[in-house]
């Protein structure tokens, strides 16, 4: 109810009550002593300097987590690689015993977790993935796969003490660029870059880059030539020839 006055009949706020004191957040109050002799009194700071400070903290905060989360990566780019040659060390030292379908059988499951095969036959089928249908691309995809086993099985096969060497991992505009090398007995390096890209939060490779020389780049140029010319279905049929000449061959 209204007094006479046209206010409530509440005492108005004094000076230092509650209500009258600044906002949580508009500025932060610290102690400062007048000097050693004084009671401290309140002095307020201008709260662009709380959000200044705050904001400073912030962005510290996220390049932590950015530095950790780019770490975790590189080593996960890195596990990829060195599980593949870790399987191809393996099919190389028991080649024999295995045969040419044993090291397929080894291998074809590890390059599956380990290549992101969908993203390569986009890439080396250039504008015609478009056109194609679903059936094949998965089709394509499938053939795609199979040669790559049929010729890691081909060309890993035998043992005659190589190794494999983690030379450095770099980030690539979001992507992972593994260097590695195989050393012959002799000494000799052969120099292999893995180019990776996340794939639904995993990590895949899309390129192997021997002596400086993109295996996507040949692939792409060799087979836009057959799709052009010849079309789609022959450049499968071409596929299927192949994996058919490595069993072959070892036969």
């Amino acid at each position: 109810m209204l007094g006479a006055s046209g206010h409530t009949g509440k005492t108005a706020p004094t000076r230092g009550s509650p209500s009258s004191r600044p906002r949580p957040g508009n500025e932060l109050l610290v102690n400062v002593p007048l000097d050693n002799h004084t009671t401290p009194r309140t002095t307020k700071v201008p709260s662009i300097m709380t959000r200044a400070m705050t904001r400073a903290i912030a962005l510290t905060l996220i390049a932590t987590w950015h530095t950790a989360g780019a770490s975790e990566n590189l080593d996960a780019g890195k596990a990829v690689v060195e599980k593949l040659h870790a399987t191809l060390l393996q099919v190389m030292t028991n080649a024999q015993t295995l045969g040419f379908g044993g090291r397929v059988a080894t291998l074809d499951p590890v390059l599956s977790e380990t290549f992101d095969f969908s993203t390569i036959s986009r890439i080396v089928t250039g504008r015609h993935w478009k056109s194609l249908a679903e059936k094949q691309r998965n089709e394509f995809v499938t053939v795609f796969a199979r040669l790559s086993a049929a010729t890691y099985a081909s060309n890993f096969d035998g043992f005659s003490g190589e190794s494999f060497e983690t030379l450095a991992v770099e980030e690539r505009r979001g992507r992972i660029l593994v260097k590695t090398a195989i050393v012959k007995a002799d000494g000799e390096r052969v120099t292999l870059d893995y180019l990776l890209v996340d794939t639904e939060g995993l990590w895949r490779i899309v390129n192997v880059i021997a002596d400086g020389v993109s295996d996507l780049s040949l692939k792409r140029a060799e087979y836009m030539v057959v799709i052009k010319n010849n079309g789609f279905d022959s450049l499968v049929s071409k596929l299927n020839d192949k994996i058919a000449d490595y069993g072959e061959a070892v036969e």
